[in-house]
């Protein structure tokens, strides 16, 4: 397999027109390389860094009178190839720092009651725990970077697990915007404004004016309508540019997050890494659009589960729906609070089919920085405030006479638990 490889690499040398996918990462690419002795400019490996070694992870420890060793696995290299090494020929702290963290749970005890032992040998089902955590951090880094590749924000999203062994969703994929379903037809809008100032002067109401609503920015970006009013962004068709006071929504996540493994038993969720203020935007509900009917088809197989991501386009009609169970972005992660710090509202930006909104989170308060992120999947809007006593932001229970929901507890630990989701 090696010398494959290598001849590969030293083929490419010679059709410098020719272009392949790689399935290959960079560091990989730079590691072989390396090991093959061959200079490229584009992976700027050179003569010099031949005979440099990059740790991949570290897959044992022992500690032999009082010098600790530990078991490198070399990127670029066989696992067969590992070898022991001391604490001061390795230059990684971060990884060791990690791997110590690994190391208590895997001894089961903390660091301040083993580390003055004299000699440690670990066993067979402590190294193997230690093998797979590293594996695990390997493949949920890959994901992360395939999902910032894939976003067109600010904001980057980290992925985090110190709880178990649970590696990335099955059937999931991260997607930047919806994914429309069989049987759903988006008309993109015929018309913008014309407005060259649409916060200090916008011609005719700008576009939430054409559609007889005000504008629901302040000059900060801050929401200032109630939830269940809509929000009218300006779209592709106006004169205004990218900057404009009315373009929130549609430039996306701008705060650092962190999906994360909870250690209570509810999955997967998310904290921000960034403070936010309140009422400021913070993510949309992407998914999958489909009809209700396929919706009620699909919340069958859900129900059966015990859990749904499926959530009602209801603000004037309940026709569609999004499907965020294999389709999805950071908000399939979000989880449900009976005390939710996020609140849901409805905006049109590029499609003004009102039965068709973007569903989209802001802050109902002030959020720290390491908080997690959640919302109330049972939401209800006041009709005294809303714009239609029809206004319901609920996740679908696509209930139906002849099933009966499974009830699903709630964990969310708040003083107003309801108890159950569902």
């Amino acid at each position: 397999m090696w010398s494959i490889l290598a001849l590969e690499v030293k083929m490419a040398q010679h059709l410098k027109a020719c272009f392949v996918a790689c399935k290959v990462s960079w560091t990989d690419l730079q590691a072989l390389c390396r090991r093959a002795r061959v200079a490229c400019i584009e992976l700027e490996v050179n003569k010099g860094s031949f005979n440099e070694y990059e740790v991949e992870y570290v897959a044992d420890y022992m500690k032999q009178n009082g010098k600790e060793y530990f078991l490198i696995k070399w990127k670029g290299y066989s696992e067969s190839e590992n070898t022991w090494e001391p604490r001061k020929n390795l230059k990684c702290p971060k990884l060791l720092k990690v791997f110590m963290s690994d190391l208590d749970a895997a001894l089961r005890r903390p660091k301040e009651r083993w580390r003055f032992e004299d000699s440690i040998e670990l066993d067979q089902k402590a190294v193997g725990y230690l093998i797979q955590k590293a594996k695990q951090r390997q493949i949920l880094k890959c994901w992360e970077t395939r999902i910032n590749k894939s976003s067109r924000q600010n904001g980057r999203i980290y992925v985090q697990n110190d709880v178990d062994l649970e590696g990335m969703p099955q059937d999931f994929t991260y997607i930047d915007d919806y994914r429309v379903g069989e049987g759903v037809e988006i008309t993109p809008t015929a018309v913008g404004c014309e407005c060259k100032d649409c916060f200090r002067d916008p011609v005719a109401g700008c576009c939430p004016g054409l559609a007889q609503h005000r504008l629901a920015y302040t000059d900060r970006g801050v929401v200032r309508v109630r939830p269940g009013e809509p929000i009218y962004e300006c779209n592709s068709r106006c004169r205004c540019g990218p900057d404009c006071i009315n373009r929130v929504v549609q430039r996306g996540i701008q705060y650092d997050l962190c999906i994360f493994r909870t250690d209570n038993g509810r999955g997967w969720g998310v904290r921000t890494l960034d403070r936010i203020l309140k009422n400021t935007f913070v993510m949309e509900y992407l998914g999958e659009i489909i009809t209700t009917e396929e919706a009620e088809r699909r919340g069958e197989a859900y129900d059966s589960q015990g859990a749904t991501y499926l959530f009602d386009l209801d603000y004037v009609e309940d026709v569609f729906t999004v499907d965020a169970a294999n389709y999805g972005n950071v908000s399939h992660f979000v989880n449900h609070s009976c005390e939710p710090n996020l609140q849901v509202y409805n905006v049109f930006i590029d499609n003004l089919d009102e039965r068709l909104p973007r569903i989209v989170f802001f802050a109902t308060r002030y959020i720290k920085a390491g908080e997690e992120l959640t919302f109330d999947y049972k939401m209800q809007i006041d009709p005294v405030d809303a714009e239609s006593s029809k206004m319901d932001f609920s996740l679908a229970t696509v209930e139906g006479p002849s099933r009966k929901r499974m009830r699903v507890e709630c964990k969310c630990g708040v003083e107003s638990c309801r108890k159950y989701l569902f």
